[in-house]
C-alpha cells in the first residue's frame, strides 16, 4: 500500500493519509475510469489495461504492459489483430485443465505468444459443492468471499508462480485471464495492485468494473449463444456477481493476518527482489 505523511515520505502500505490525501485519492480513483482502461473486443468482454495506478515508489504502471481478462479462446481474427498491436507477448490463463479441455484455449497457432497454462484452482465448484448462500446482494458477498478465501488456500503456490512469470525477461507485454475475467484473474490482479503499493481504494475499484463486463457478456451470449444463455439462466446469481465489498473483505483478511498485501506475496514465495523486478517491469 502507498502511505504519503505530511513530509512525503513514501512507504509500502496502502492507506493514504496526510493533507493531500484526498486529492491523490480522487486521482487515483479517476484512473479507473480512463478511456485507455477497456479493450474493447468483439467476442471477449472483460479485457482491461492495469496500467496508470500510481504504486509504493510514486511511479505509474505504464498503459499496454499487462492486462486481464475473459476467455481467449473466443477471440476473433478482428480481435487477435487487436492483441497484435498491443504487442502482447504472454498469455496465463488460470482456468482448469478441464475448461481448456470443454471450451479450448488461446489460439497460439494463429498469435505464437508464451502461453502459460497456470489453474488457480483444479475444479470449479460445482453447485451442491457450495455453502447455502441466498440468491441475493448479501449471498453475493458472502459466496465470493468464501470463494476467494478457498482459492487463496488452495492457490497460492500458482499465484505465486504467475507472478514469477510476470518478471521474466521480455514477458510484458503480457495477459493473463480465466473463463469471465471476474474471480480468478481478479483475485491475481489484486494480489499484483497491492503488492506493488497501488492504494486499496483504486484496487477495490479496478476489481468492480466488471460487473459492466458481466453485462457485456451476457448480452453477447444472449444474442450469440443461446445455449450458453441458457446455462447462465440456471446459475444462482449470486455465483454470477462481482461485488466491491468482497474484494474489500479479502484485502481486509490479507492485511490483518500478514500486515500487507507485500506481506501475503512473501508468505508465498515472492519476495522483493522479483517484487522489484515486476515494478521495473511494468513502469516506464
Amino acid at each position: 500500500m502507498t502511505t504519503v505523511t505530511t513530509s512525503t515520505t513514501v512507504t509500502n502500505e496502502t492507506t493514504v493519509t496526510g493533507p493531500n490525501s484526498e486529492a491523490i485519492l480522487t486521482s487515483e480513483l479517476a484512473v479507473v475510469d480512463d478511456a485507455r482502461r477497456v479493450i474493447p473486443l468483439s467476442a471477449v468482454h472483460n479485457f482491461r489495461d492495469l496500467g496508470g495506478y500510481r504504486i509504493a515508489d510514486g511511479r505509474t504502471i505504464a498503459w499496454g504492459r499487462l492486462f486481464r481478462a475473459d476467455g481467449l479462446q473466443r477471440l476473433t481474427s478482428d480481435d487477435l489483430g487487436v492483441l497484435d498491436a498491443l504487442g502482447v507477448r504472454t498469455v496465463i490463463d488460470l482456468r482448469t485443465g478441464q475448461e481448456l479441455d470443454e471450451h479450448g484455449r488461446f489460439p497460439v497457432e494463429k498469435y505464437p505468444a508464451d502461453f502459460h497454462h497456470l489453474p488457480i484452482i483444479d475444479a470449479t465448484w460445482m453447485r451442491d459443492e457450495v455453502p447455502d448462500f441466498p440468491d441475493d446482494e448479501g449471498g453475493s458477498i458472502d459466496f465470493l468471499v468464501w470463494a476467494y478465501r478457498d482459492m487463496l488456500e488452495r492457490g497460492g503456490d500458482r499465484f505465486a508462480m504467475a507472478l514469477h512469470l510476470l518478471t521474466l525477461p521480455g514477458a510484458a507485454p503480457a495477459v493473463f485471464h480465466c473463463a469471465a475475467g471476474k474471480d480468478r484473474t481478479g483475485i491475481l490482479a489484486a494480489l499484483i495492485l497491492g503488492a506493488l503499493g497501488v492504494s486499496e481504494e483504486a484496487i477495490i475499484a479496478d476489481y468492480a468494473l466488471t460487473g459492466a463486463a458481466m453485462d457485456r457478456m451476457r448480452a453477447w451470449v444472449l444474442a450469440n449463444h443461446p445455449e450458453m444463455a441458457s446455462q447462465m439462466g440456471e446459475t444462482p446469481s449470486f455465483m454470477l456477481a462481482a461485488h466491491p465489498d468482497a474484494i474489500r473483505q479479502i484485502l481486509t483478511d490479507l492485511i490483518a493476518e500478514h500486515g500487507s498485501i507485500r506481506g501475503y506475496v512473501s508468505s508465498i514465495g515472492v519476495g522483493t527482489a522479483e517484487l522489484a523486478e515486476l515494478a521495473d517491469a511494468l513502469t516506464p
